[in-house]
C-alpha cells in the first residue's frame, strides 16, 4: 500500500517550470511549491500472498488497486 504524491502530475508541474525558466524567469522567483494531488495505490496481489485482508472500504476508496 502506498499513499503519496501523484508523480505524473509532479512531472507535468516540473515540465511547466522548466518552460518558464527556459522563457527568461529567474529560478530564484518562482514559488517552491507542494503537492497537491495524492494517491493510493493497493497491491492486493502481494497482500493476499501475504496473508492480509484489506477491507472493502480501503479498495474502494484507492484511487489503482493491483490484482
Amino acid at each position: 500500500m502506498s499513499y503519496g504524491a501523484d508523480v505524473r502530475h509532479l512531472h507535468r508541474r516540473g515540465a511547466e517550470l522548466i518552460y518558464k525558466i527556459l522563457q527568461g524567469a529567474k529560478p530564484a522567483d518562482i514559488p517552491v511549491e507542494q503537492p497537491t494531488r495524492f494517491e493510493l495505490v493497493i497491491n492486493a496481489q502481494t497482500a493476499k500472498s501475504i496473508g492480509l485482508s484489506i477491507p472493502e472500504s480501503f479498495l474502494t476508496r484507492a484511487d489503482e488497486v493491483i490484482e
